[in-house]
């Protein structure tokens, strides 16, 4: 009965970090180029699975099951909106929208319209990206969440956008 009543904090321990990493943050290391030169790779990252109210430009974490890996990409067009580049120019809706991070040369791709939970993505290393461009709209219940907050390498700890 004492060794019961010792494991006890141990196993509520336990439970709290189960839950944590489940429901609310986890580590994520960034794999790969494609979203140079904001994240060079082999970055380690927290990973907020609780924020679900995604905007233009955050940067989102796809669920392995989407296509084998974790897929860190950049959200580039939301729900119900029409998606087109031509002349190296980001068109949302037919509106020439601003790409700050856009690295390389974006090749033409013709308008794709997004459907209710849909969203466009992209690396921000245009021209190595696998993303939607060639893997199509991503469904909101494939993104995990978004990140933000580099833990390491220590040189670029904190917030990147």
């Amino acid at each position: 009965m004492k060794i019961i009543k010792e494991l006890i904090p141990y196993v509520v321990i336990i439970i709290v970090i189960i839950c944590i990493r489940s429901f609310l943050i986890t580590p994520i290391v960034v794999e790969g180029s494609s979203m140079v030169p904001t994240l060079d790779g082999h970055e380690v990252m927290i990973l907020k699975k609780f924020d679900q109210d995604y905007k233009r430009f955050d940067i989102v974490v796809v669920d392995k099951s989407f296509e084998g890996d974790n897929l860190i990409k950049r959200v580039i067009g939301m729900p119900g909106e029409t998606i087109e580049y031509k002349s190296n120019k980001l068109y949302i809706n037919d509106e020439v929208v601003s790409d700050p991070y856009a690295y390389g040369i974006t090749k033409d791709f013709e308008k794709i319209k997004l459907g209710k939970n849909e969203y466009f993505l992209m690396g921000d290393n245009r021209e190595i990206s696998l993303d939607s461009r060639l893997l199509g709209p991503v469904k909101k219940n494939k993104i995990e969440g978004t990140t933000s907050f580099i833990l390491y390498p220590f040189k670029k700890f904190g917030n990147v956008k």
